[in-house]
């Protein structure tokens, strides 16, 4: 019985001393890593600031280049939906007789279909455009509290 309880204690005791090992080889890690970094980007601050203006610039032409790109793939998709609803529009005019109910049904949801679409990419496009000069003004404000 006095066995068990020995070698509980000695368990307990094993546990904490592996923990305050780990405790402080993070500690002389941590320690090691301040004393020993290179602090030579701390000598030259102006060229960290040149750097970060060409930064600037070049997220600024990153973001007008990328909302290009997302308009154009909006304007795509406006034109592929309004398409689709035309060939939908023609498909039901072969299949039925001139002028019924669901010609007329058809071409009106096909140009309800369109109109949606175009208002739809107009919209996107413009969230686009408002994103794009949203981040050119933080860009801007950044560079402007850095004193460009």
């Amino acid at each position: 019985m006095k066995l068990n309880y020995l070698i509980k204690r000695l368990s307990t005791v094993g546990r904490w001393m592996a923990t305050a090992m780990f405790c402080v080889s993070a500690i002389a890690f941590v320690w090691h890593g301040a004393f020993f970094s290179n602090t030579s980007a701390m000598a030259e601050p102006a060229a960290t600031l040149m750097a970060s203006a060409d930064a600037g610039d070049q997220v600024k032409s990153k973001a007008s280049e990328d909302s290009g790109r997302a308009k154009n793939f909006i304007r795509d998709t406006a034109d592929k939906v309004e398409q689709t609803a035309k060939k939908n529009a023609a498909k039901v005019d072969q299949a039925t007789d001139s002028g019924s109910f669901i010609e007329r049904k058809a071409k009106k949801d096909a140009a309800r279909i369109e109109k949606r679409a175009e208002e739809d990419a107009a919209r996107t496009q413009k969230a686009v455009d408002n994103t794009k000069n949203a981040v050119e003004r933080t860009v801007d404000g950044i560079k402007d509290a850095f004193g460009k």
